[in-house]
């Protein structure tokens, strides 16, 4: 049985037990959900370890079928257990677990519904919010720009959790796999939350190195054209080993 259907089944079972009249809180998640809140609150205190965000600020959900596992509002991430799972369909409706989802929710339900994700990361990473304030596109300052699908884009600013935000964060990530979000932070996404956060991992360092070049006085940063930048995307089309990803 391959993974979709596995899912699948796994989906089947629970709402056999939510029609019944057992709450989400009282029905069993699916192991396969269980396996993802596991993975997903390890790398929720990796953002926390890696200084991508600050307190609760941040969040990041992983999608298993058509259920969103989401960090919660408000909880620091070193708290998270696994019986704070939390869950939500693909229109915001609970599924499983108690805790209120993070205020951006229509932000991560609107990258699944724009794009192919399998997760989302949300942070506050500093140099990447600086870098925010001040370009409307990130300068080509390293080729690896090309693994996220060209130059990363900067959103307009709207509210935290607002459907503006929502719109102009998909309008960005047009054709990307990250972007900027003006005065506020990162958001990537990937087929699954290790690219996802290797994404915002990479952005962040990018970001970082054009702030120190920009930085010198009375010098330039020397920056790639995207020609450059399309020749480095064809040869990461046969990068790495695609059965160890």
């Amino acid at each position: 049985m391959n993974e979709r259907r596995r899912n699948a089944v796994a989906s089947l079972l629970f709402w056999t037990g939510r029609s019944a009249g057992r709450s989400a809180e009282a029905v069993r998640p699916p192991a396969s959900w269980r396996t993802a809140w596991r993975d997903l609150t390890a790398a929720a205190r990796q953002t926390v370890d890696d200084g991508l965000v600050v307190g609760t600020s941040g969040n990041l959900s992983v999608r298993v079928g058509d259920a969103i596992l989401v960090t919660p509002s408000g909880v620091p991430y070193d708290q998270l257990r696994p019986a704070d799972l939390l869950a939500v369909d693909l229109r915001g409706r609970r599924l499983a677990g108690t805790l209120k989802p993070t205020s951006e929710l229509p932000l991560h339900l609107a990258v699944y519904r724009e794009t192919r994700a399998r997760a989302v990361v949300h942070t506050h990473a500093t140099h990447a919010t600086a870098v925010s304030t001040l370009v409307d596109e990130v300068p080509l300052i390293h080729y690896m720009a090309a693994a996220m699908g060209g130059p990363i884009r900067v959103a307009d600013y709207a509210t935290y959790g607002s459907p503006e935000l929502a719109e102009a964060a998909t309008a960005a990530l047009a054709g990307r796999d990250a972007c900027l979000l003006r005065n506020h932070g990162t958001l990537a996404h990937g087929r699954d939350l290790r690219q996802a956060m290797d994404h915002t991992a990479q952005l962040e360092w990018m970001c970082r190195v054009w702030l120190a070049a920009a930085a010198i006085p009375g010098r330039e940063p020397t920056l790639l054209t995207r020609d450059q930048l399309a020749e480095v995307a064809e040869r990461l089309r046969d990068y790495g080993n695609p059965e160890r990803r």
